[in-house]
């Protein structure tokens, strides 16, 4: 598909508008990819980096305007981290309990991990203080999840509303160790409070009603943090007192980020596309899970380990028409980012598709249940909003409209996939969006996209 006249971005008012023109002859998806670095563990190095001793070196890092913002709010409390690029950072780490009080607040942007994990290091720093905030969507994101379990620690936080929105005021202190019950499985709820108990003697341990994903406990170890993982009651535990040291981190492709190609070859007809080096952590994988689920031909080649998280090429090729499914239970908390492009998917599939017991999604960077549903009927979809999810039913042609990415990463980047396949021309606006997690998006589609 020609960039230069089918697939373009434009200024419009200081905001980008993606324009998506599928040509009436048709084409298909070709090539071979590499997505962005996963963000999760993008944070996560950053983090653990900055407070271990020696210097860390991260290959891959995602360098999307999220973990920008971590690298930022760790500068200031004292760690030296190198321009950020994907092929070496270094980060001189300060030593756990060694941060610096910042002179100024710190910004996490639009990052609800980078606020979320912090509150735990800041929190169980005794006799500094700090401020943290964020843009106007974090400010209006829930902290109690996480504030709440802090304060049973013995933290004191203020903040609006309670302590649930930012900006956030924090008077470290030395911490009790805790056995939290999450009511929700969330790997920023886990990790704040694992973040935690680093420097709070006895065991600190969270337990959640499924599974989330594991990338805390996984780097914390290899940074040399005694932490125990109990599957069987969805438990992990840290020692207090750790003493992190500095390691050589390879992050690999975001699944989160390839989720859209998967859905984009397996939608496409005559579609072959491979994304090479894309993290496949079971913690991460109800994407594959729900696809085979619905009949996309994705198969993982190259399966390999790297830095200890497992890593594949994935190749999908478009064939039968997808089918309809259930998405739901112990499945959302390993898919909660990939629903977006996975109800495009379900609009292209034959019968219904059902997503419950996925509420979170009405707290990310938007409400992402009511903007896919409003969006993806907007351009002719099916789509029924439910309290806690959505009821998509499948094989309504879509036709192109302008539509809106509310400033959603993942909203914008979805509604592209779908206008892959809707008749006319769709425009995105606010797709700027795309850069929090994926500035080469554009770029890509472009490059993959052939007549």
């Amino acid at each position: 598909m020609s960039e230069t006249n089918r697939i373009f971005m434009e200024a419009v008012d200081c905001q980008q508008r993606l324009t998506i023109a599928r040509p009436a002859t048709g084409f298909s998806l070709q090539g071979r990819i590499r997505v962005p670095g996963d963000k999760s563990i993008s944070h996560r190095s950053l983090m653990l980096g900055a407070l271990a001793s020696g210097e860390t070196v991260i290959q891959g890092l995602l360098l999307g305007e999220d973990p920008r913002s971590t690298a930022a709010c760790f500068r200031a409390l004292g760690a030296e981290i190198s321009e950020l690029n994907t092929e070496l950072v270094r980060v001189r780490g300060i030593g756990l309990g060694q941060l610096l009080e910042p002179a100024d607040v710190l910004n996490a942007g639009n990052s609800g991990t980078t606020l979320r994990l912090m509150l735990g290091i800041l929190a169980s720093h005794p006799d500094r203080f700090f401020t943290v905030t964020g843009d106007d969507s974090l400010r209006s994101r829930p902290m109690s999840r996480v504030v709440k379990p802090l304060q049973q620690m013995g933290a004191e936080i203020w903040g609006r509303q309670h302590g649930a929105l930012a900006p956030l005021a924090i008077q470290g202190r030395s911490l009790k160790a805790t056995h939290y019950h999450s009511p929700i499985a969330s790997a920023q709820v886990k990790s704040c409070i694992l973040l935690a108990g680093l420097m709070t003697e006895g065991i600190t341990t969270v337990t959640e009603p499924a599974l989330s994903r594991d990338h805390s406990e996984r780097m914390l170890k290899a940074f040399g943090a005694d932490v125990r993982v109990d599957p069987e009651t969805c438990s992990a535990s840290v020692v207090g007192s750790a003493q992190l040291v500095g390691q050589a981190v390879v992050v690999p492709g975001d699944i989160s980020s390839a989720a859209f190609w998967l859905v984009a070859g397996a939608i496409v007809p005559g579609s072959d596309l491979t994304i090479e080096n894309v993290g496949i952590n079971p913690t991460r994988t109800g994407v594959l899970d729900v696809l085979a689920m619905m009949g996309a031909d994705v198969t993982q080649e190259n399966v390999r380990e790297v830095a200890g998280e497992p890593v594949a090429d994935l190749r999908v090729r478009a064939g039968a028409p997808l089918r309809g499914c259930t998405i739901a239970g112990d499945l959302i908390p390993r898919l909660i980012d990939e629903i977006p492009v996975l109800a495009v998917a379900a609009t292209f599939a034959t019968g219904t598709t059902t997503v419950r017991d996925a509420e979170e999604l009405r707290v990310k960077e938007s409400d992402r249940i009511t903007v896919m549903a409003t969006q993806l009927n907007q351009m002719g979809a099916k789509v029924t909003e439910l309290p806690d999810g959505l009821e998509i039913t499948g094989g309504t042609a879509l036709t192109g409209q302008a539509v809106d990415s509310f400033t959603d990463h993942r909203i914008g980047m979805s509604l592209a996939i779908a206008a892959l396949n809707a008749t006319g021309t769709t425009t995105i606006h606010r797709a700027e969006a795309a850069a929090i997690s994926y500035p080469e998006f554009v770029d890509t589609l472009q490059r993959v996209c052939q007549e």
